[in-house]
């Protein structure tokens, strides 16, 4: 009697139903175990923003390096660049380097 009461459970109903028997264990092996499952497309997804973030910081650095070229043209521009940079200087000139403590 008990086991007839059992079998009339909807839960029970629907957990023995043939087709869940065969779609849970499909769905747990196309979660975890396949190797187009879940985990690695959101492995894939992460590694895609992660270059999409490159290709947008170096975009921006291509574009400061254009505008740095553009400027450079001007010889004035060329010259005050390689001093700041490379310290080059003009002959009977000397350069003096002035460092700051930033220990507190």
């Amino acid at each position: 009697m008990n086991l007839k009461k059992i079998r009339k459970n909807t839960l029970v109903k629907v957990l023995t139903n043939v087709f869940v028997l065969i779609l849970i264990p499909f769905l747990i092996w196309m979660f975890f175990f396949d190797e187009n499952s879940y985990l690695v497309h959101n492995k894939f997804n992460n590694e895609i923003n992660d270059l999409e973030s490159t290709i947008s910081f170096y975009k921006k650095k291509i574009k400061e390096d254009k505008a740095t070229i553009k400027k450079l043209q001007d010889s004035l521009q060329l010259e005050r660049f390689a001093r700041e940079k490379y310290l080059m200087k003009k002959e009977n000139e000397e350069i003096y380097l002035i460092e700051f403590d930033t220990i507190n």
